[in-house]
C-alpha cells in the first residue's frame, strides 16, 4: 500500500521552514536530478534529510544554490529540494514525462501543486486557494474538486468557506493529485531514508579550489567535491581570514513565490468575497 502525499499537507523538511519536490513519470530519479540541473553521475551522499539540515544544505552561499535528495516510488521518480526556489517543470516534463511540483509555503502565497506534461503546465492551483487555477486545461481537474468537496461546479465559488481545519483543507487539495495521477511519496523521506545527493544550482563553485585547499591547510572539514558546494559557514570563515573587506560583503538568501500564483492573486479576492 503506497502512502500517497495527503501526509505532506503542514509537513516541512529537517530545515523547518519549507518542503519542496518534484515528481516525474516516465524518466528515472538520476534523470530527474540531471533536469533540474545536475551533473550525470555527479550524485554525493545517500544522506538522510536530518544529515542534509546537518551539513547546512540550505545556507550554501547566495541565493541561486540548491541539491535535492532522488528516489523512486510506485511509479514516479521523486527530487525533494533544499535550498534556493527552483520551478523546472516544463524542463521536467518535456519529451513525453508527466511531473508535479508540489511547493509548500506556510502563510501566503499558499502551498502550489502543479501538473505538466510534454513540456506543458497542465494545470494547478494553490491549496485553500483552488478557483484561482492555472495551466492551459486550467479546470481539468475541477470535476475532482467539485467531488471533494471543495468547490461548486462553477469552480468559482467554494462548498465551505466557513471556519476549518487548515491542515485538512489542504490534504483535500493534494488528494485529487494523489487519487487523479496515482501520486505518492514515502513518509519515510523525512525519518530515515538515505538517498542519492546531487547539486541542481550553483556547483560547481568558482573558488571552490581555493577554499578547500585554505580549509585543508587550516584543519577545517573540507566541502563535498562531488557536490561542488561550498557550505555558508566554511566560505564565512574564509573570507574572514583572508578578505580584510569580509564585513562589506552581504549574502542574501530569498524564496521566490511561483511566477503563476504571483500574477493571478494580485486579481483574485479571498473565498469570503473580500479583496485583497
Amino acid at each position: 500500500m503506497s502512502d500517497g502525499v495527503q501526509w505532506m499537507a503542514g509537513t516541512v523538511t529537517s530545515s523547518g521552514w519549507m518542503f519542496d519536490v518534484h515528481f516525474a513519470r516516465g524518466i528515472d530519479a538520476e534523470e530527474l536530478a540531471v533536469r533540474m540541473g545536475a551533473r550525470r553521475g555527479a550524485a554525493a551522499g545517500p544522506m538522510t534529510d536530518a544529515e542534509i539540515a546537518g551539513l547546512e544544505v540550505d545556507s550554501y552561499d547566495g541565493p541561486d544554490s540548491a541539491v535535492v535528495r532522488v528516489g523512486e516510488h510506485a511509479g514516479w521518480a521523486f527530487a525533494v529540494l533544499y535550498g534556493s526556489y527552483l520551478d523546472r517543470l516544463k524542463e521536467v516534463s518535456r519529451d513525453g514525462v508527466e511531473a508535479v511540483h508540489y511547493h509548500y509555503n506556510s502563510e501566503h502565497p499558499p502551498t502550489t501543486v502543479l501538473y505538466a506534461r510534454d513540456g506543458r503546465t497542465v494545470c494547478g492551483y494553490g491549496l485553500c486557494e483552488e478557483r484561482i487555477r492555472w495551466g492551459e486545461e486550467c479546470d481539468l481537474f475541477l470535476p475532482d474538486l467539485v467531488d471533494a468537496g471543495i468547490l461548486h461546479p462553477d469552480g468559482d465559488t467554494y462548498q465551505d468557506i466557513g471556519d476549518y481545519d487548515h491542515v485538512e483543507r489542504k490534504r483535500l487539495g493534494l488528494a485529487v493529485f494523489e487519487k487523479r495521477l496515482g501520486l505518492s511519496l514515502p513518509r519515510t523521506v523525512l525519518t530515515e531514508d538515505r538517498l542519492p545527493v546531487y547539486a541542481v544550482e550553483g556547483s560547481p563553485a568558482d573558488d571552490f579550489e581555493e577554499i578547500s585547499a585554505w580549509a585543508g591547510a587550516n584543519g577545517r572539514p573540507l566541502p563535498d567535491r562531488r557536490l561542488g558546494l561550498v557550505p555558508a559557514g566554511l566560505r564565512r570563515d574564509y573570507e574572514r581570514a583572508t578578505d580584510p573587506r569580509w564585513w562589506e560583503r552581504g549574502t542574501w538568501h530569498r524564496v521566490t513565490a511561483p511566477t503563476l500564483y504571483a500574477e493571478a492573486v494580485l486579481k483574485a479576492p479571498d473565498p469570503d468575497g473580500t479583496e485583497r
